[in-house]
């Protein structure tokens, strides 16, 4: 078996999840490790976590990179918590904290990726490679109607920053610099992974999955309307038609493992990462999605939209609190500000424009061992994840 000890900080997260579940899973073979640790914030059981049980996984929760101790009682805390922390081979970082000011956004991510690379580097003799995760916003899709690179699709690795005041604001160059400096003359390499919207389960209650959002929305829509029910898209008329790339955790999971052992291919690398090189719309999406929970999906309305989500469960919750007693589910998974429907109504209403993406470079790093999902086999399996974990019926 070989030696490798993979870390994964934010293991709770939609991302952080899937890659440690890879690992659990002998992806991308049998035995590429040993041991992986999954770092999360909140406490987390193997039980609600829904990975498989496994003796080279161990969980930490609760490890406070920002501590007050400072650097030393970081790395005092980690060489206490961490079993193997010595032996530790590959990073994959999935940590965040989001901040409404800016700059302050950017501090504080600067400091979580500095603190714990820092400590693993000077705690592992033996540490290889980093995977660190950012998305599109590195191309300004956030930015909406001021997207920079409508004219240059598909969006591609090699397009020049955003242009400021934005890319001081955005903390994902700050991260990249900062791991490039890291680095510099180090024995371990590092590589940047570029999904766009990405569709998968997380155990915990996270606002930013919109698997969630649609999941507990049309368990409890056909709870209500019945099956074969008519479910029009909670978007407009122009987000249903726009083409872009979504990303099952699962696919950029792979990636993010494959490119970690295959440093030859991707050190020092960005790669676009999605389920399929071709495009799709939420005119192809949401029928498929639709149809897991028997329902009819259908465009928006001329000049509206489909039921929007969050206030449909805030009008039907008496009958969601049925659902959860009938069917034993979790409680707490809606209604709360950790299940508002911010962001899906920006990802499916406000995201109004193409911004698919290039993913030769991914293609061409990832092999024969390049791997596409379609619409059903992403949505349908995450799905089938809530839905054993007891969050939907």
């Amino acid at each position: 078996m070989a030696q490798n000890h993979a870390l994964v900080f934010g293991a709770s997260g939609i991302t952080g999840w899937a890659i440690t579940n890879a690992i659990i899973n002998g992806y991308p073979d049998t035995s590429p490790f040993q041991s992986v640790t999954a770092l999360t914030n909140r406490p987390l059981s193997r039980e609600v976590a829904q990975w498989p049980d496994s003796d080279i996984l161990q969980v930490v929760s609760g490890l406070d990179l920002l501590t007050t101790k400072g650097q030393d009682g970081l790395e005092q805390d980690m060489k206490r918590g961490i079993k193997g922390i010595e032996k530790v081979t590959h990073v994959y970082f999935f940590a965040y904290i989001m901040d409404q000011d800016p700059a302050k956004e950017v501090e504080i991510n600067i400091q979580l990726l500095t603190r714990a690379i820092t400590a693993v580097q000077n705690l592992s003799p033996n540490l290889q490679f980093v995977v660190m995760a950012t998305g599109t916003k590195t191309y300004g899709v956030h930015l909406l109607d001021k997207f920079p690179f409508g004219d240059s699709l598909p969006l591609h690795e090699d397009l020049p920053p955003i242009p400021e005041p934005y890319v001081s604001q955005m903390f994902y160059y700050a991260q990249i610099d900062t791991l490039k400096k890291l680095s510099a003359g180090k024995a371990w390499n590092w590589c940047e992974v570029i999904p766009d919207n990405i569709i998968g389960f997380v155990p915990n209650n996270n606002i930013y999955c919109l698997a969630q959002t649609l999941a507990t929305y049309l368990a409890l829509y056909v709870a209500v309307e019945g099956k074969g029910a008519e479910c029009a898209f909670p978007g407009t008329e122009k987000s249903w038609a726009i083409l872009s790339n979504e990303c099952n955790q699962d696919s950029v999971a792979k990636f993010a493992v494959h490119a970690s052992l295959h440093p030859e291919v991707s050190a020092g690398g960005r790669f676009n990462i999605a389920d399929s090189a071709t495009p799709s719309s939420w005119s192809h999406k949401w029928p498929v999605i639709c149809e897991y929970f028997g329902l009819k999906g259908t465009a928006p309305p001329p000049g509206g939209s489909g039921p929007q989500p969050g206030r449909y469960v805030e009008q039907h919750m008496v009958r969601w609190k049925e659902l959860e007693m009938k069917y034993g589910l979790q409680t707490g998974r809606v209604g709360n500000e950790r299940s508002s429907g911010g962001f899906q109504h920006f990802i499916m209403s406000m995201f109004d424009f193409d911004r698919q993406l290039d993913m030769r470079r991914a293609h061409e790093a990832w092999g024969d061992m390049k791997e596409e999902l379609d619409e059903e086999g992403s949505w349908w399996m995450t799905f089938d994840r809530f839905r054993k974990a007891k969050i939907i019926p």
